[in-house]
């Protein structure tokens, strides 16, 4: 029986459990090796080949879905995105464009309605991609498949339409 503030049998599991603690958590190490990282995504199904599109990037797949990596210029990170992930489209990778009532597969040949399949794919290849190479999950990007470009038909001609902003200080006409 325990009453308030003191329980005997909870205090002795309790100290038990913390006598391994320690007061610093040893972290992940990151390995900043480009090659490496590559090696791990060919461990976990992901197809990785030469980009012939940009220079020294590597073409990486799975689930239907790719992204060009490069080695990162930053010291933490082992790759960078070249071309960010999107659906496999006849051997390129299509964009995922929001149109504020629809996503839409775009490549340079056409743009075609994105089905709930593309879009599934291009979350789950993207989330084992940032779990695999270390970088930061998002997560507003945890949530769902976010866009690469943002066009909405409502807001299209708005800025030439816009005045030239006219300043307090400024004089105007008659005054």
């Amino acid at each position: 029986m325990c009453e308030i503030g003191v329980c005997e049998d909870f205090a002795d599991t309790y100290y038990n459990i913390l006598a391994d603690w320690n007061a610093t958590m040893p972290r992940k190490s990151r390995n900043p090796n480009f090659e490496r990282t590559l090696e791990t995504l060919r461990e976990h199904s992901f197809d990785v080949a030469p980009s012939f599109a940009i220079a020294g990037g590597m073409l990486v797949t799975k689930h239907d879905a790719g992204a060009v990596l490069v080695a990162a210029q930053v010291k933490d990170a082992p790759a960078a995105f070249a071309v960010r992930p999107g659906v496999m489209v006849r051997g390129q990778i299509a964009r995922l464009l929001d149109r504020g009532y629809q996503k839409f597969i775009k490549t340079a040949e056409f743009e075609l309605p994105a089905t709930s399949a593309q879009l599934e794919a291009i979350h789950r290849f993207s989330e084992e991609l940032n779990l695999l190479t270390g970088a930061i999950s998002l997560y507003n990007e945890s949530l769902g498949t976010t866009s690469d470009l943002y066009e909405y038909d409502r807001l299209q001609g708005r800025e030439a339409v816009q005045p030239a902003p006219h300043r307090p200080w400024e004089l105007s006409e008659g005054h």
